[in-house]
């Protein structure tokens, strides 16, 4: 053996096993750290918050990380709080609007109106309905005197409850009016009716930020327009209550 064959020794020749083994152990850790991170990605796409905790603490008890638990991680939408207030105020408006419905029942009792006027809560709207020919002629859109002492009848309740947006519709059968008439059609007459109570309460003085007049003609039948009854039924004022958000 030379001298130059005694001076090599093994630690001279890297061993290309040893190397090859730790590039594969550094890969695999890659593959780990990006299928964790992909997960993670997934579980907050998914905006499911058990999922996300769940990924957060298993990832930190990857890197070594004990108490992540105990750390009080919350996730949730950037618009869940004011969801959560809208819901809340909605709840408290429907509960309002049971209580002003109960007044109005209270309140036609001692009035003598139950048989007049009919009403009915839905969604936190109350809908009180005055039969057309209560309160105007056949064909007519002025207010009748009988018509005028039941709106007047209102008053007071509306001054008591002015946290009330007041919503008139006006509807009518499905008969047009005749040739000799003035009105085109019954759009004209169901909104000239709703505009007519409008300006009575307005002469009343309830406040005009408070009304709105609509028309309807026959578009919103309560019972199909099949017999002179029905028709009767149909030819009708509702008046909308509707609680104003921030009054009251």
């Amino acid at each position: 053996m030379t001298d130059l064959d005694q001076n090599l020794v093994p630690e001279d020749f890297p061993d290309e096993d040893s190397e090859t083994g730790s590039w594969i152990t550094i890969f695999a850790d890659i593959c780990l750290l990006l299928l964790v991170f992909f997960v993670l990605l997934f579980s907050m796409s998914s905006l499911n918050e058990g999922k996300f905790q769940q990924s957060i603490v298993s990832v930190s008890r990857a890197l070594g990380s004990k108490d992540v638990e105990h750390k009080g991680l919350k996730v949730g939408t950037p618009n869940q709080g004011a969801l959560l207030d809208q819901a809340a105020q909605m709840e408290r408006v429907l509960e309002a609007q049971k209580q002003v419905f109960s007044d109005v029942r209270t309140y036609f009792t001692q009035k003598g109106m139950e048989g007049i006027i009919g009403a009915s809560l839905d969604a936190g709207k109350i809908t009180l309905r005055l039969p057309g020919e209560v309160l105007f002629a056949s064909g007519k859109v002025q207010l009748t005197e009988e018509g005028k002492k039941v709106l007047r009848d209102l008053e007071d309740f509306f001054i008591r409850h002015s946290d009330q947006q007041i919503n008139i519709q006006g509807y009518t059968d499905d008969v047009p009016p005749s040739s000799q008439s003035r009105f085109r059609d019954n759009w004209e007459i169901s909104s000239l009716r709703a505009i007519n109570v409008l300006r009575f309460f307005l002469d009343m003085g309830i406040k005009p930020e408070r009304l709105t007049a609509t028309g309807f003609a026959d578009m919103r039948p309560l019972v199909p327009n099949t017999s002179p009854e029905n028709r009767a039924r149909n030819r009708r004022v509702e008046i909308v209550l509707e609680k104003m958000i921030g009054e009251g």
